[in-house]
């Protein structure tokens, strides 16, 4: 059985707002500077951990991992407090995760978010039903883009390897498939400072609708064996 592996941020759901409140909440209170959204942008995929860094490197704050520790403790409380203020899915997104489940794809997540945020997230926007497995950017011992998690959660997923896709929005999204050895459908209306088309993906889409489409034309290639 084949899966289709979805990264969650810039990808299934829009939560740039979200991410971008909780990462100046934490900047502010350390007495640093707010971050605008637009450079934001380009720091998010790699999980909060690393957008801490990136928040600290653009006030050019130096920073160890022990000063990392208060702030990612920080950002995992007010997070996990304002978990969807304005979070939600794409556009499309939902009806397009409904069409696969019909057609007998077997569906998962797998982002660098962690688990304690990820299953709160899913579960507050009635996502979480339509998943087979969820992967977080702690459940394994390495993230994205390693290739562990991709796999670990297609095998969660009751899936194999071989003709399963991943649908990502990022450069970690798309070296994490390759690393997997799977194809990559990559959304351009994510959250990377590079144009995703430019990352080589096997198929771009702008929107949900298209997403079917670029599917089947993967699966005719012969990507899909069962």
């Amino acid at each position: 059985m084949s899966v289709l592996v979805f990264d969650l941020d810039g990808t299934l759901v829009s939560s740039m707002e979200d991410l971008v409140a909780t990462l100046n909440v934490v900047m502010t209170a350390a007495g640093h500077a707010a971050i605008p959204q637009n450079e934001v942008a380009h720091m998010v995929g790699l999980g909060a951990k690393v957008l801490i860094q990136r928040g600290l490197d653009y006030n050019k704050v130096p920073w160890t991992e022990d000063d990392i520790a208060p702030l990612f403790a920080h950002f995992l409380d007010h997070y996990a407090a304002n978990i969807a203020v304005h979070t939600k899915p794409f556009e499309g997104a939902v009806p397009a995760l409904e069409g696969f489940r019909k057609a007998g794809w077997k569906l998962a997540v797998c982002t660098n978010k962690a688990e304690r945020l990820t299953l709160p997230l899913l579960d507050t926007l009635d996502l979480a039903r339509h998943f087979d497995a969820v992967v977080g950017g702690d459940t394994f011992a390495s993230a994205k883009p390693n290739a562990e998690p991709v796999r670990g959660a297609i095998a969660r997923a009751g899936g194999q390897v071989s003709g399963s896709i991943m649908i990502g929005d990022s450069g970690t999204d798309i070296s994490a498939a390759r690393n997997a050895g799977i194809p990559v459908i990559a959304v351009d209306f994510g959250y990377t400072p590079v144009p995703v088309a430019e990352l080589g993906p096997d198929r771009v889409i702008s929107h949900f609708d298209e997403l079917a489409g670029a599917v089947a034309a993967l699966v005719q290639e012969g990507v899909r064996t069962t």
